[in-house]
Parts: structure tokens; C-alpha cells; sequence
């Protein structure tokens, strides 16, 4: 298999490599002359041709990895201290430097504003539109990584019920396939279902890169509508993190992850666990939950999802080498998940519910991955990350009964219960379909940096899925004639960077190049020309073909003030379950789909960080267009068809998507921050005879607020509470296209204005090592939406137990 070939390959071209260079890691603390830890000082580690930044966390610890043996200079600044600065050498792998500075009440610090800047900084100066997300405090916190995004501007999530449900990402109005989600640049989807955001916890995340519209080359995929990349930490620092949390709707989520280095020989042991479970029994309401007596009298009621438990569990076990000569790091591993959810309805809350349908999927993945900066010479860096493996997915509906929304059996206008007369709960009689995969993946990163002003780098993904579906409960011949269905997908993209005018002026031009092939064999009985009936393979094929370019340029017109500006021509090929179908997701097949093309446009300005005294504010807005042919998605609702519980989809037209969105972050003497932003954008279709209408099952408003104040001492000595508030507002949409002048009925389709409050506090114990966390999610239990008017849980308590230790 072509596949298992590329992935030995280069397990055996990266075990043989060996370089030259040297790097160490530096670990600090530092604290006050009062003995109390540091949290969020500024830290700049610098020489004649080298510079990074940190920040201390709530213990006042700090990190930098890679450091590259010789002299540096280390400066340490803070609101409550004098600067102070030290001088070191890196000479070993690790280096741990205890470092005191002397309190003080107050220190202005705009001598430093623009001394260095932050990664999350550096990110955002290449001119692209995008969100960087710190998950430092999030980690202690009970709130998942979906949390996190439907606070970023330009993000909304949507979500089809309570945990475990499907989600969607909208980003700027386009959402599904259009958005792709990676994890340390692979794609999310390799891992299978079973593997999905809110299973990684937050403790593991370093940061999240949210690119809107305009992707850049590393992460070479066809994602048109934007990325979201979840960055994992990769520090070398011995550590071990475990938490567990139990709320409403009998929820529980526990996760353990770890790291232990030994220091002489490099050798590296990494693993990580995580376990979720939820009965999922929120209640529920509307015009679909009913219960229906005799003559077919309908009785709308208040009832409790029946039909809804979700459970997942799964881990990562990998083992390697970091910061030895010939790698920074090099680990084989394996990834194991497998996940069960009751499936209580199609893709519409229907009057007739399902009970006892379920899904159950599995993934055995094993991975590899060699990073190594300046290999063989100065400035040029390797990336490869491989995995290949096997995933599976069962959907079992062997009940024919009809039930309603109390639960109990649904009754025909005579008051006699009845049965779907083909033998399911879902049309098309019972089953209990399988689907095996066989994944595999490699993407390789290679860049050159020629000097501080020129970087060249090359990107190639290259992903195959190999499907085969087969039906437990159908006959050998049966199975003998189920089909196999294989996809394969090449990405190539090169990027030239550029920094000019004294570095005001960043630019970054790429090349993107997308190969897909899908394959689609189904035996079937011919008649051959002498009358005898013989078995034939009908085969499908299609190979597809594009190529995209973009840039993205920032200019930085004074040293707070930039101008950013980004542009890429996209394309989004359909993907196997748009193309194949899926049983277990109600999608139909739909193999003539054509990739969508997109060309996407931003322009924004970013302000700050401005600090006057004990105030620092940013501001950051984007205005965007995405101008997309052959818009793929469900096809447009029209009250003929919102009660399927079948989908399809489709290539819906042409399509547009243009607005602004914006944020504005503040802080108050780091114990106030205060974090706010609105997006607004119109996303339209036309019909044959040219009219333009609103493309239903869209929010095109939504504005998200939160505020956090920090207590210190306010219990114990040395503690920390914070209080979280949160609040999210999403403006009334339709899941049906507007009928024109005659409105009569429109309300029927409508998903009312939402808006709905958050309230949380995690307490940090003296230690550091122990915190706890309350929420209450929904204060006000207000009925909550998103695809297609699915009901949301209301309000719900959950409390979180982590417990960290960083040194051992």
C-alpha cells in the first residue's frame, strides 16, 4: 500500500538523521522579594542575533525551549518591580535559574512596550486574519476548548445538542467543511469522531491560531473558509496534570496527561488520557415535542431528552527523544479512542423520536514525529508528523417501535401502538452498518530562513481514506456486493516571507496546489453475451485538479497602530462523507459534487496595546468578502422538506459573505480584564431568475462579552480567586428561506434572539498545585439554538478538580 510505504519511509530517513547544532531549554521562577510568585512578568531572553519573549504564570514560572548554547542577556519586567537584568550562558540541555526581584507598588513599564513582542504577537503581525487564544487560565477552569473559540470574534459554534453532539465552526458565515480544525497542523478529522476537540484538555493546549478566510501555506489543506489549529504544548519540562469534573445532566469528564524527560540521554515519555460521559437528559421544547393521543390529537409538552448518553474514552502513549543533536524532538507513538452516542432524532426534532438507536465508533491510529531546527545548516527547519491506522464506525437500528417525546409508545388515532412498517426507526429498514477505514497521513514542513528579512518554506500534505461498508444483518451475498469507496488527497504549497522597512512592512505570498482522487467500486450482476450472468466491478472515478494563490501583508504605521490585509483564491474539495454518504450521520451519497471556489478578502486594523498608567487595551477589527462558486452545503429548507430526517449535500450556487467583525480587550492592573466582540455579515445566494435572498440556518449577528477579577489572599495566603462572567447574544434567524412579500408562517421557521449568561470562579490553593473551579452555564435557563432550531441544554453546575505538578 502506498501509503505504509511513505510512512516507513521516512521513519527510517528520520531515525538515520544527525546534526550538529546544540540547544538547551531554560526553566525560571520568579518571585518578589516578599517571597510571593511573579504572575505575568515580562521576560526577554536576547543576544546580539537572537530574541524570544515569556511571561510568568500564577507560580511564577517561565519557560524557553530551543535555545541554542552561548551568551544571552535576560531582562525581567513587571508593574510591581524594577527592571532587572542578567546575564547567562546556555551550555547545557537544561538550565534552571531562580531569579528575585525587589517589590515595589508600582512601575511604569513604557519603556518596554515595544521592546519585544509576544508569540501570539508575531503571529498575528504576518498580515493575516487572524485570532491568537491563550489557554492559561482556561485550563484550571471548567469550560471547553468550544468555549474558548465562541468567544473569539468571528467565530460562532454550532452545535446539534448537549455534549458529544455534532459541531460545526462558522467562521465569518461559512462553516462545515469550509473550516478546517488541526492539531499541531494534522487535521482533526484523521483521528476519527471518536477523537474530537472537547476531548483534549485545555491543560494541553498551548494556544489557538483561528485564521479566517485566508489560510496560510503550513497548514496546507483546502479550507476555504478558514483554519482553526490547536498548538499543543511541547515543552520538555517534566509535568503531570489530572482534573475531573462532574455536573448536571449527569456529566463527567476526567483527563490525565503527562511528560518526564530523562536529562542525560534525552529519552522522552509522553501520554495523555481523557474519559467523558453524559446522559445528555436536558429538557426540551417546541413545536415538534409533542405527544399524540388518540384521533391524532397533538399535545405539546416539556420533556426530558430519553435517547441522548454519550461516552468516549481514549489516550496517546508516545515515546522519543527531545533536544538530542540529530532532533529537537523525534517520538512514535500510538492514539487509541473509541466513543458510544444514542442518537435521539434525525437532523430535525421530529414528532417521533428514536429510542435505542445508537452509534459506536473506534480509532487505532500510530503516529510519528521528527522536528528539527537549523538541519545540517543554519535556518533551515524540518516538520513531519505521520500517522497511519484504522477506524471504524457502527450504526445499530434493529427497533421498529415509534415513541414519543414522554418516552413511552407512540399510539396510532385508533389509541393501538404501532411500528415503522420497514423494520427502524430511520427509513430504510433495520441495520447495523459498519464502515472500515483505513487512514494514513504524512504532511512535511520544510523552511529556510536566509537571512532576518527573506524565509522560504514548502508545505505537502498528503492524506488517503480506504472505506469499505458492510451490514452485519444482511446476507454473505449481500455483503459480497457492498461497495468499497477510497480517497485519496495532495496538498502542495510554497510560501516566500518577507520583513522590510525596518521590519514595519511583513509580508507572506503562496502557492497553494490541491490533487484529489476518489474511487468508488460496486460489484454488480451483468449479462455477458452468451446469457450467463457474471459479476462486474462499476467503478467511478473522478480526479480533481486546482490551484490557489494568496498573500497576506502587514504594516506597521506607528509602533501600536497596523494595517493588515489579506487575499486568497480557495478551494474546498468535497469530502468523503459530502461524497460517499453516511449512514450513522442521516447523509446521503452524493458522488457529482463539484469543489467549491472561493475568492476570500480582509482588511482590518489592529490598535495596541495601549497602557496609560494601570489601563492596557487593544483593539482589533477585520472586514472581510468571500465570493464562493459552487457553495456546498444542505440544500436550501423550504417547508416542504424541514421534517427529513435524511440530508443531502448539494451544490447550492453562488454564493457571498461580507461584514466586519471586531474586539476589544482591556485589562486594569492585571486583576480586571474585560474582553468584548461583535461580528455582522450578510451571507446571500441568488435564484435562477437573479434574485438575492438571505441563505437560511445562518446567525449574521452575534456579540460576545466576558469580565474576570481576581482576588489574591482573599481566603488563604499566597491564594487566588478569580470570578468569570460571560455573556452571549445571537440575533433571530430562519432555518427557512423568506417567502417574499408573503410572510404569513415565516414565524413558524424562526430561531427566536438568544441570549444567555455564564457565570464561573476557580479557586487557586497556596500550593498552586491544587485549584478548583464552579460554573453555571445558562444562569437564566433560556431555551438555546443553533442548527435547525436542535434545542440546547439549559441551565447546568459543573465543578472541576486539577491538580498540576511541574516539577518532579
Amino acid at each position: 500500500m502506498p501509503s505504509v510505504k511513505i510512512f516507513s519511509t521516512f521513519s527510517l530517513f528520520f531515525l538515520s538523521i544527525l546534526a550538529f547544532s546544540q540547544n538547551g531549554d531554560l526553566y525560571g521562577n520568579v518571585k518578589f522579594d516578599t517571597k510571593e510568585p511573579v504572575l505575568g512578568a515580562y521576560i526577554i531572553l536576547k543576544s546580539s542575533s537572537f530574541q524570544k519573549e515569556a511571561n510568568s504564570d500564577i507560580n511564577g514560572d517561565f519557560y524557553f525551549e530551543n535555545i541554542p548554547y552561548g551568551n544571552y542577556t535576560l531582562q525581567l519586567h513587571s508593574l510591581n518591580a524594577e527592571v532587572k537584568t542578567i546575564d547567562i550562558t546556555i551550555n547545557t540541555s537544561e538550565k534552571n535559574l531562580d531569579v528575585t526581584l525587589t517589590f515595589s507598588s508600582y512601575q511604569d513599564l513604557k519603556e518596554i512596550q515595544i521592546a519585544g513582542k509576544t508569540l501570539k504577537r508575531q503571529i498575528e503581525d504576518k498580515g493575516f486574519a487572524v485570532n491568537v487564544i491563550k489557554t492559561k487560565e482556561a485550563s484550571i477552569r471548567n469550560i471547553q476548548t468550544n468555549d474558548l473559540l465562541n468567544t473569539t470574534a468571528g467565530v460562532k459554534i454550532r452545535q446539534n445538542g448537549g455534549l458529544g453532539s455534532n459541531v460545526e465552526y462558522s467562521l465569518n458565515g461559512l462553516s462545515g467543511s469550509s473550516v478546517r480544525i488541526f492539531i499541531d497542523g494534522v487535521p482533526i478529522t484523521m483521528y476519527g469522531s471518536s477523537y474530537s476537540l472537547n476531548s483534549i484538555p485545555a491543560s494541553m493546549i498551548k494556544n489557538i491560531e483561528v485564521y479566517k478566510g485566508v489560510v496560510p501555506g503550513h497548514l496546507a489543506d483546502d479550507a476555504l473558509g478558514g483554519a482553526i489549529n490547536i498548538v499543543l504544548h511541547n515543552s520538555t519540562k517534566n509535568y503531570l496534570n489530572a482534573s475531573a469534573s462532574y455536573g448536571s445532566f449527569n456529566t463527567f469528564q476526567t483527563n490525565v496527561n503527562g511528560l518526564y524527560r530523562f536529562e542525560k540521554s534525552g529519552f522522552t515519555v509522553k501520554a495523555s488520557m481523557f474519559h467523558n460521559y453524559s446522559d445528555n437528559d436536558y429538557k426540551v421544547s417546541g413545536r415538534s415535542v409533542v405527544v399524540t393521543g388518540l384521533g391524532g390529537a397533538q399535545t405539546p409538552i416539556t420533556a426530558r431528552r430519553f435517547n441522548d448518553a454519550y461516552r468516549s474514552t481514549g489516550g496517546m502513549a508516545q515515546i522519543g527523544f527531545t533536544n538530542v543533536k540529530w532532533a529537537d524532538q523525534f517520538f512514535v507513538g500510538v492514539t487509541s479512542s473509541d466513543d458510544y452516542k444514542e442518537v435521539q432524532h434525525g437532523a430535525f426534532m421530529t414528532i417521533t423520536p428514536y429510542k435505542d438507536r445508537f452509534l459506536e465508533s473506534d480509532a487505532l491510529l500510530g503516529n510519528l514525529i521528527y522536528k528539527k531546527r537549523d538541519l545540517f545548516t543554519e535556518g533551515f527547519d524540518v516538520n513531519v508528523n505521520a500517522l497511519y491506522g484504522k477506524r471504524n464506525r457502527i450504526v445499530n437500528d434493529t427497533i421498529a417501535a415509534a415513541y414519543s417525546w414522554n418516552g413511552e409508545r407512540a399510539i396510532d388515532f385508533r389509541g393501538d401502538e404501532y411500528e415503522y412498517t420497514w423494520g427502524s426507526q430511520q427509513e430504510g429498514g433495520p441495520t447495523l452498518a459498519k464502515i472500515e477505514r483505513n487512514v494514513a497521513a504524512v504532511r512535511t514542513g520544510l523552511s529556510y530562513t536566509i537571512n532576518e528579512h527573506h524565509k522560504v518554506l514548502f508545505n505537502h500534505a498528503y492524506s488517503s481514506i480506504e472505506r469499505e461498508d458492510s451490514d452485519a444483518l444482511r446476507t454473505v451475498l449481500e455483503n459480497t456486493f457492498m461497495g468499497t469507496r477510497d480517497l485519496y488527497k495532495n496538498i502542495f504549497a510554497l510560501t516566500y516571507e518577507l520583513s522590510a522597512i525596518n521590519n514595519q512592512l511583513k509580508t507572506s505570498i503562496f502557492g497553494k496546489y490541491y490533487s484529489q482522487k476518489t474511487l468508488s467500486i460496486d460489484p454488480a450482476i451483468a449479462t455477458d453475451s452468451e446469457g450467463n450472468d457474471t459479476v462486474v466491478d462499476e467503478t467511478v472515478k473522478a480526479n480533481n485538479k486546482y490551484e490557489g494563490f494568496g498573500f497576506a501583508a502587514s504594516y506597521a504605521i506607528t509602533p501600536t497602530v497596523s494595517l493588515l490585509t489579506s487575499a486568497e483564491k480557495a478551494i474546498r474539495l468535497p469530502n468523503e462523507t459530502e461524497v460517499f454518504g453516511n449512514d450513522g450521520d442521516n447523509v446521503v451519497a452524493n458522488p457529482s459534487l463539484n469543489p467549491e471556489v472561493s475568492n476570500n478578502f480582509n482588511i482590518g486594523f489592529r490598535f495596541g496595546r495601549f497602557k496609560i498608567k494601570k489601563h492596557a487595551f487593544t483593539i482589533s477589527t477585520n472586514a472581510f468578502i468571500r465570493d464562493i462558486k459552487d457553495r456546498i452545503g444542505l440544500p436550501i429548507e423550504t417547508s416542504l422538506n424541514v421534517d427529513d430526517e435524511l440530508i443531502l449535500y448539494v451544490n447550492q450556487g453562488n454564493a457571498k459573505s461580507k461584514g466586519i467583525d471586531a474586539q476589544l480587550n482591556y485589562t486594569y492592573n492585571k486583576n480586571l480584564g474585560f474582553n468584548f466582540n461583535i461580528s455582522r455579515f450578510d451571507l446571500t445566494s441568488e435564484t435562477t431568475n437573479g434574485t438575492e435572498f438571505d441563505i437560511p440556518n445562518t446567525p449574521f449577528f452575534t456579540m460576545n462579552g466576558s469580565l474576570r477579577y481576581s482576588f489574591k489572599e482573599l481566603i488563604q495566603k499566597k491564594s487566588l480567586l478569580n470570578l468569570f462572567y460571560s455573556v452571549y447574544f445571537t440575533d433571530e434567524f430562519s432555518y427557512l428561506v423568506s417567502q417574499g412579500s408573503n410572510t404569513v408562517g415565516d414565524d413558524f421557521f424562526k430561531v427566536p434572539e438568544q441570549l444567555v449568561h455564564d457565570l464561573g470562579l476557580t479557586y487557586s490553593f497556596p500550593n498552586r498545585r491544587l485549584a478548583m473551579s464552579f460554573d453555571i452555564k445558562n444562569i437564566f435557563d433560556e431555551p438555546v439554538y443553533d442548527n435547525l432550531s436542535v434545542q440546547k441544554p439549559g441551565r447546568a453546575f459543573y465543578l472541576k478538580l486539577n491538580y498540576t505538578i511541574n516539577k518532579f
